[in-house]
């Protein structure tokens, strides 16, 4: 493959799951991947198997809007431009909303909502101003159907997605079409990845001992239940998006996830059809 002919991809959270397997697999495929992680020794594997004209790894901490400008600085220089930014840092705690912690929730939020859009801000920047004109770029933001759904005892991991939707949407309506900027929000199900198996769950709130609630049932079976998805498959989809010519805004990706934005699309028409009526009548004399 031809440097021409080569994207350049700049990841962030390549040091394990989604993020890791889109690395390896892009690279595997020929392309140009700068790779971000907070701690870049855990990409050390990666940088003995490619060379430094395919690969630039970088210390990245999402959450601090200077690093995220400097990366994308360094991104600059090394290679001259940028194709497709995909936002995927993030991660998760399980627990009722009672019993997450304010520093817990913060760091949640912190990472997977501000996190993303400090890297959002600079994608948009660099692809208009760095890259040639009217080359624009693909953003590629990894959601999750949590944020189109409310999953029991994922309630900030679900509400920093819910954000990231609507500030994608946001950004998606603002910007110059003359710029050729295409987002996307991937809202994956429930993949094999180390956010899950990392996930952490917080210490049960006593008022919700009931073994019937919803999220009783998934903490007394967690470490049991097995994931339907390949990570390893999925980013694959991910690419085959980056390289539509019009891509959707939103792309929802694996069985799970598909059966619930069905549910969710067909309950919110039955409130429409139900109470369409309520909204009339309410224009000022």
């Amino acid at each position: 493959m031809s440097q021409a002919s080569q994207r350049v991809w700049f990841i962030t959270g390549t040091s394990t799951g989604f993020g890791r397997d889109l690395a390896e697999y892009l690279l595997d495929k020929g392309e140009i991947v700068i790779a971000t992680a907070r701690r870049p020794p855990l990409l050390d594997d990666l940088v003995a198997k490619h060379p430094k004209d395919r690969l630039l790894p970088l210390s990245l901490d999402v959450t601090q809007p200077q690093q995220v400008v400097d990366a994308f600085a360094q991104a600059k220089v090394v290679f001259g431009r940028i194709d497709v930014v995909v936002n995927n840092a993030g991660l998760t705690n399980l627990g009722e909303l009672e019993s997450i912690t304010e520093e817990k929730a913060k760091i949640i939020i912190d990472t997977n909502f501000w996190g993303a859009t400090w890297v959002t801000r600079e994608a948009i920047k660099f692809f208009r101003e760095s890259n040639p004109p009217g080359a624009g770029g693909r953003l590629l933001q990894v959601g999750s159907i949590a944020g189109l759904v409310g999953l029991p005892g994922r309630s900030f991991y679900c509400a920093s997605k819910h954000a990231l939707e609507g500030l994608t949407a946001a950004v998606a309506a603002e910007i110059d079409p003359a710029w050729n900027i295409k987002l996307t929000v991937i809202e994956p199900g429930w993949f094999k990845t180390e956010i899950t198996s990392k996930t952490t769950l917080s210490d049960p709130h006593p008022a919700y001992s009931d073994p019937n609630l919803p999220f009783t049932r998934i903490r007394n079976a967690w470490g049991t239940t097995i994931s339907r998805g390949d990570s390893k498959k999925v980013v694959q989809v991910f690419e085959k998006v980056a390289s539509l010519p019009d891509p959707p805004l939103h792309f929802v990706v694996g069985l799970d996830a598909v059966e619930l934005a069905k549910k969710k699309l067909a309950e919110l028409q039955a409130s429409l059809d139900l109470y369409e009526s309520w909204s009339e009548g309410l224009d000022r004399e």
